[in-house]
């Protein structure tokens, strides 16, 4: 993904299920349908040459992916927003009014006052993969609750069906995780870098597909940026005198969350992961801060080794 500068003719699009609603400028919000056949319509009435806008709007749940892959298509530039940030970024500039056209008008201001991050345009395998490891998660989630209720279950009838469910997730999961590895492997822009991800210690299948898939940016940012992306770096707390803890903030909680249970494992078997933590702990740092220390550091040294193409070392100095 690219790092754009403000440029001219944003547009702005407030995103629901069924409609959309997007802010040419201050005073022209036009509403159309969420479905393809309303966007080719859309392209006719743009005020502006393709080439000359940049469409933004907020992440909504997937609604906004079928107008961004079909803006991408077309070769127009397309960003996505947190909505939260839009959300205080409204609130800083004192406009607490809130509907679907307002809405739309606000992104439009807030993305002339950032860089914006340019989405990059998608084959069909990646769109797959993405969809993939999404229903993964989702199974993944539903096997963790059939557990816990399997905790608490009495009764031969009850923990049969808990344990059927279970196991049946269980096949699905190992069954979807088989295509996403049989389509990284056959995916040339995925293939080299999953290789090299597998490379460290501590790292599975399954992360490694999580990371190639949902933080596509790995390696192709700088270490700083990649850690806010994440919501992995530490954010001041501080007003004159008063020094607060650092906290992280944001960021992809689901790639964060899957990136926890392997780096317990590094600590216990990786030696670079397990000699820094070790060294924090020793300093006195708590030890569920030193886990997201080492967390940030493990996402450091995999964006370098991404960016330069290079193999894990296990002599990394930390």
């Amino acid at each position: 993904m690219d790092t754009l500068k403000n440029t001219t003719n944003k547009i702005g699009v407030d995103v629901s299920k069924k409609k959309l609603d997007i802010a040419f400028d201050e005073h022209t919000v036009i509403t159309i349908e969420n479905k393809e056949s309303a966007f080719f319509d859309l392209l006719k009435r743009l005020p502006y040459a393709l080439k000359d806008v940049h469409f933004i709007m907020e992440a909504t749940g997937g609604y906004e992916k079928k107008l961004a892959r079909f803006l991408l298509a077309q070769s127009i530039e397309v960003s996505v927003v947190n909505a939260k940030r839009v959300r205080d970024y409204a609130k800083a500039m004192g406009r607490l009014a809130k509907n679907d056209t307002i809405d739309a008008v606000v992104i439009r201001a807030f993305a002339n006052a950032i860089d914006l991050v340019r989405l990059e345009e998608k084959s069909d395998d990646n769109y797959e993969l993405e969809s993939l490891v999404k229903r993964q998660q989702q199974l993944t989630k539903l096997q963790s609750v059939e557990k816990q209720h399997l905790e608490t279950a009495s009764g031969k009838t009850v923990v049969h069906s808990i344990n059927t469910v279970i196991k049946l997730l269980e096949k699905q999961i190992i069954s979807i995780e088989k295509m996403i590895v049989a389509l990284l492997e056959n995916t040339d822009s995925y293939h080299k870098r999953r290789k090299l991800i597998l490379g460290v210690e501590g790292i599975g299948e399954r992360t490694a597909s999580t990371l190639l898939i949902q933080l596509p940016e790995l390696g192709k940012l700088n270490n700083k940026q990649i850690s806010a992306l994440l919501g992995v770096a530490p954010f001041c707390n501080d007003s004159g005198p008063r020094k607060g803890k650092k906290q992280i903030w944001g960021g992809r909680k689901v790639v964060r969350s899957s990136l926890y249970m392997p780096m317990l494992s590094a600590i216990q078997y990786n030696p670079v992961i397990k000699a820094f933590y070790n060294r924090l702990v020793a300093r006195g740092k708590i030890r569920k801060v030193a886990v997201i220390a080492c967390m940030r550091k493990l996402l450091t040294i995999l964006n370098s080794m991404l960016r330069n193409n290079t193999e894990w070392n296990p002599k990394y100095g930390i």
